[in-house]
């Protein structure tokens, strides 16, 4: 299966423009495939309006398409489309933003589109999200760090890697703050799930998947969690294909 995925732990760094830290790195994945019009899934933004979701998810397609203007692509939204399903099988690439991951899988399986978009993956569609765009393309939402706002009939994602990504990841908790670290969760998580493996994926990071290949790339180590493992990190360039 020739996959071709670009994983995005986060869209913006502190300071910096909307999606400006991976936009070269988008640039490089998207060179190589014939992609002038990519279909974005906004439903993971909930909050981008006081006027209802749906004005919520023309604004994010509006955010969205500005950034992808500027690097030669054009944006255009499932939620406009009469057939959600059928324009996932005519699309030329998929990006999925990120938010809200329960809204986001709620919203993928009620129409569709969650196994359309996992049919075409497996084919090799160029497919890129972030966060919880991400955080979509593992088994399950299991590792998201959302509040579950709504219930989706399953916490099954499209499977397109075969481990979980913990995007935003931190190593410590804010000062002051008493409460379970990331790390404690995921731990609790791996006590149920054993045969599963986390990883950690820090800010200014992701992962590109082309084949059977997977590389690390951005600014910061990866943290990988395993149940009776002690945690590994794996700096920016790291060849993580052993995980596929």
């Amino acid at each position: 299966m020739q996959k071709n995925l670009l994983l995005i732990s986060n869209s913006t760094n502190f300071g910096e423009a909307y999606l400006g830290w991976p936009r070269p790195f988008i640039q490089d994945f998207l060179k190589d495939f014939p992609v002038k019009r990519i279909l974005f899934v906004p439903y993971a933004g909930v909050s981008l309006s006081d006027a209802g979701i749906q004005k919520s998810y023309d604004n994010y397609e509006l955010r969205v398409k500005e950034v992808f203007q500027q690097l030669g692509y054009e944006i255009y939204s499932v939620h406009h489309q009469p057939d959600p399903v059928r324009a996932v099988m005519e699309a030329e690439a998929v990006a999925v933003g990120g938010g809200n991951t329960f809204h986001l899988v709620a919203e993928m399986q009620r129409t569709g589109i969650m196994e359309a978009i996992r049919r075409r993956a497996l084919e090799g569609l160029p497919y890129l999200g972030w966060s919880a765009g991400s955080n979509v393309a593992c088994p399950t939402l299991m590792t998201t760090n959302d509040m579950p706002i709504i219930q989706p009939p399953s916490f099954n994602c499209m499977g397109l890697i075969p481990f979980q990504i913990n995007p935003h990841y931190l190593d410590k908790n804010p000062e002051g703050h008493g409460g379970e670290t990331r790390e404690a969760r995921i731990e609790e998580f791996l006590i149920v799930n054993p045969k599963m493996k986390v990883a950690g994926l820090r800010e200014a990071t992701l992962l590109k998947v082309k084949g059977n290949r997977m590389d690390l790339l951005g600014a910061r180590p990866m943290r990988l969690f395993e149940a009776g493992v002690a945690p590994r990190e794996f700096e920016p360039g790291t060849d993580l294909s052993f995980l596929l």
